[in-house]
This record gives C-alpha cells, sequence and structure tokens, in this order.
C-alpha cells in the first residue's frame, strides 16, 4: 500500500497546524518568537481572569508547544490534538465576546485551529507520521474516542474556573478587599 494524497493533505495539514502551535506554546514558555515568556504570559493569565496566572500560562504553553510538536510529527496524535483542540476552545471562549473576526479580536482563529485538531483526533495522523511508523502503539481507535469526548469538558472546566475567577474579583473589588481574586 502506497500513500494516498489523503495521506500527504494530513501531514501538511499536521505540519502547518503543529509548527504554528508550537511556536505559540514556545512564546508563552521560553519568551522565543517574540513573546512574553512566562512571566509576561502569567500576567496576560492573570489579567484575563486565569488564575493563578503562572499555572494556567505554563499549562496552556505545555499544550501549545507539546501538541503542536506532536502533530507536526504525527506523534501521540489523538492525545496531541486534544491539547491543541482544548487550549483553542478555551481561547475561542476568551475572544468570544469580541465576535466572529479575527481583525475584531474574535474568536475566528482559534475555533478554526480548535475544529481542525478535532479533525485530526477524527481522521488520525495519516501515513506520513511517527505513529504509523510506530505501528500505532499511541494512536489506537479507543484512545482517538477518549481524545474527542474529553476536549469539550475539559475546556467547560477551564472556563468554568476562569468566570468563578473574575466573579469573585468583582465581587471582591465591589466589597474594597483583597481576598482569593488577588491570591496566586
Amino acid at each position: 500500500m502506497g500513500l494516498r494524497a489523503g495521506d500527504l493533505a494530513v501531514l501538511g495539514v499536521r505540519a502547518a497546524l503543529g509548527g504554528t502551535l508550537f511556536a505559540h506554546g514556545a512564546q508563552k514558555l521560553f519568551g522565543w518568537f517574540g513573546g512574553g515568556g512566562p512571566e509576561g504570559t502569567a500576567q496576560a493569565f492573570d489579567q484575563m481572569g486565569h488564575r493563578p496566572g503562572h499555572v494556567t500560562a505554563r499549562a496552556a504553553g505545555v499544550a501549545e508547544a507539546a501538541g503542536g510538536a506532536g502533530l507536526a510529527l504525527g506523534l501521540a496524535t489523538p492525545a496531541s490534538a486534544a491539547a491543541v483542540a482544548g487550549t483553542m476552545g478555551v481561547a475561542a471562549e476568551l475572544h468570544s465576546p469580541n465576535g466572529f473576526f479575527n481583525a475584531n479580536g474574535g474568536l475566528e482563529y482559534p475555533a478554526l485551529i480548535g475544529l481542525t485538531a478535532m479533525s485530526i483526533i477524527v481522521s488520525g495522523p495519516g501515513k506520513v507520521s511517527l505513529d504509523h511508523a510506530t505501528c500505532h502503539v499511541l494512536d489506537r481507535p479507543w484512545m482517538r474516542a477518549v481524545a474527542f469526548a474529553a476536549v469539550v469538558p475539559a475546556v467547560g472546566v477551564v472556563v468554568a474556573r476562569r468566570r468563578a475567577a473574575l466573579a469573585a474579583a468583582e465581587r471582591d473589588s465591589e466589597s474594597g478587599g483583597s481576598g482569593t481574586a488577588e491570591q496566586n
């Protein structure tokens, strides 16, 4: 069985998506490519309501960098794609008040990346992948089902935590105190 056009198409999508997400994760984790690094990213996450900022910034950076690298290589594709889809689901929710279009700060870009990653969970990595080279040890059908099913609840948990932190900060500012919303 030789390569099909679909295998090359999946490789192209995986490489583009994975490379992009790896770069975004490296911005957060290391400050590469003009990123804020751990400190700048933690401050930004705190301002967005993700508390504690340093923990959520690291988690997002690792999910993007490791998930992106895994996608680009076609390694542990279900887990890699789920990490990317979950992170982008949270980002899409964060951008949703700005509408759809990316030009207005909307959810278009993270939603497209997240939905593409979900599609890769379903399609698999294709033949030009480390998963294929290793006889799909880290890419079993049950792993794909679990990865796909885990994304939405994981996004829901992170979004709910952020909303709770924002509500606590608002209550705290109304009462004039400096309670849990300011603690890291």
